[in-house]
């Protein structure tokens, strides 16, 4: 399997073979037409040559000098070290065509070296000038791509930061739900209660849930609503009727879906901040509806004065980066408090991917 670094070599060879045998044809074509539809031996040797250096020069400023100076913001080494390097480069592509290129199809006196070195205009008008030009392009599309695959990079990583949080909240299980149910069981058990088998079905169908079907990115409403109401009956074996009031309304006239867990969160919190905590008489209701549209859910439960936000506002930050994830901004997150009545809804779209 290929890595990352080899596979973005490989894209960058593949661009620089493109880019520079387009600039190199159409340096040709442009020559072509300059001379009258007449290309002698020597122009096209001439453009080969000033062509290699236009890729020497780019890649070297692109790859050495902008990402030691510029990527450390050292921005006036970095202008010092490119008109340094312009100069040095067009000097060795002056000796290279004078003394290896030119001999091979003209037999004149040659440039002197101290010609080459000190005849500033020609090398900026014939040399330096077209190898800025070819750089210059081929730095600003690099800039480009290179903003481009930072950005999918940080996307990437964004997302997969966020499904490991949301891989752990799937895998998290109220320690003290699980602990409270093994005990009401085995008292069932030990009072040779009907409810005991009933309550064992019920808590493993939850487990083998959040286990399973917690994993996957979508389920259906009424998949989660029912290991709500496993949920609910295995929670109402701690309390006594005067203690916990229920009602749940569903209407369900889609199978719509929805992330695993994301009702039955907000199930749990109600408990855990409501019956939990309170020690009144606590009424928790439950309203589901779907359609063709929305899936809307809406809990409500009563607390005591004494709670803070803090206290249940950890649990809803997670339920509305998980809302975030799946949904972007395509959802409607309401919290409300009032007379001691806390409500949570939430429109999720019927199907969304």
């Amino acid at each position: 399997m290929k890595t990352t670094s080899e596979t973005q070599i490989r894209h960058n060879l593949y661009f620089q073979l493109l880019f520079w045998t387009a600039l190199f044809l159409f340096g040709t074509v442009k020559m072509y037409g300059e001379y009258n539809n007449e290309v002698s031996k020597g122009l096209i040797i001439y453009n080969f040559c000033h062509w290699i250096f236009q890729i020497a020069g780019a890649n070297f400023i692109y790859f050495v000098l902008i990402r030691h100076f510029f990527d450390q913001k050292k921005y006036i080494e970095l202008i010092l070290s490119i008109l340094l390097s312009l100069y040095i480069i067009s000097v060795i592509n002056r000796f290279f065509i004078v003394y290896i290129a030119e001999p091979l199809f003209i037999n004149e006196l040659k440039d002197t070296p101290f010609e080459i070195f000190t005849d500033i205009p020609y090398l900026l008008l014939h040399y330096t000038f077209p190898i800025i030009s070819g750089a210059f392009i081929f730095i600003s599309i690099m800039f480009i791509i290179r903003y481009k695959d930072e950005k999918e990079h940080s996307i990437k990583l964004q997302k997969e930061k966020m499904e490991l949080e949301l891989q752990s909240l799937k895998s998290q299980l109220n320690p003290h739900f699980l602990f409270n149910t093994l005990n009401n069981i085995y008292s069932l058990s030990i009072s040779h209660s009907d409810k005991t088998s009933q309550s064992i079905s019920q808590l493993s169908d939850i487990l083998d849930y959040i286990l399973y079907k917690g994993q996957k990115k979508w389920v259906q409403v009424s998949d989660e609503l029912e290991i709500i109401d496993h949920y609910i009956a295995l929670e109402s074996l701690r309390y006594h009727e005067e203690r916990l009031r229920i009602q749940k309304f569903s209407k369900i006239n889609s199978h719509n879906t929805i992330p695993p867990l994301l009702y039955l969160t907000l199930v749990e919190n109600a408990f855990k901040h409501g019956a939990g905590n309170n020690f009144a008489t606590t009424e928790i209701k439950i309203a589901i509806e779907t359609n063709q549209q929305h899936s809307v859910f809406t809990i409500e439960n009563t607390f005591s004065d004494h709670q803070t936000n803090n206290e249940k506002g950890i649990g809803l930050q997670n339920i509305k980066r998980q809302l975030q994830y799946h949904y972007q901004e395509h959802f409607i997150f309401r919290i409300s408090q009032e007379n001691n009545i806390f409500k949570v809804e939430i429109t999720t779209p019927s199907h969304y991917d």
